[in-house]
């Protein structure tokens, strides 16, 4: 079953067009999926002082954060799609890595380093937009997403197998580009 997270606040975004092409592409072909749309689920991405007592041991006390680790331990593949802000994912992404990867679940500590425990999900494919171009963020902003991201978190929780997908420069983009990127998009 495939996985899908969207982490964008404005339904009317392209993020959500990105979102619901895939969705409805899913749904033609019959194919399982679940999504997670953290915004709609008013999910929370601060660790509360109590959360923060529990976290070196790996327990959730959100009810959401148990929810969502249960979706993650169904999914084959995973689709997590966001806009890039100040070279980066929004907050509400980083709390759900932060709150949900937690220790025991997503990873085990080991002398040598963590040790990755989704091994199952074989594939996530990364969406994101962007307001300057894919380049700009690669060679001058630090290029997050694949060191911090994929080289990082994803990495760490055991998934080898990834794919980044940036649609760049949004707010110039015209209309038939949007329809284009929309209609070739292969997840």
């Amino acid at each position: 079953m495939k996985g899908i997270i969207i982490a964008h606040p404005w339904k009317e975004s392209f993020n959500h067009a990105i979102f619901e092409k895939i969705s409805r592409k899913l749904e033609d072909q019959n194919k399982n999926f679940i999504s997670i749309d953290l915004y709609e689920n008013d999910f929370s991405p601060a660790l509360s002082v109590q959360e923060l007592s529990k976290f070196k041991d790996g327990l959730p006390l959100d009810l959401k954060v148990i929810e969502y680790q249960a979706i993650l331990k169904q999914v084959s593949e995973l689709i997590i799609i966001f806009p890039i802000w100040w070279y980066s994912m929004p907050a509400i992404l980083k709390g759900f890595f932060d709150k949900v990867l937690l220790k025991n679940f997503a990873y085990t500590e080991s002398p040598r380093g963590l040790i990755g425990q989704l091994t199952h999900i074989s594939k996530v494919t990364i969406i994101t937009t962007s307001e300057g171009p894919t380049w700009y963020i690669k060679y001058f902003k630090g290029n997050f997403v694949k060191t911090v991201l994929i080289g990082g978190i994803l990495k760490d929780i055991g998934i080898k197998n990834t794919k980044w997908i940036n649609f760049p420069n949004i707010k110039k983009i015209s209309k038939e580009k949007r329809v284009k990127f929309l209609e070739d998009l292969n997840v």
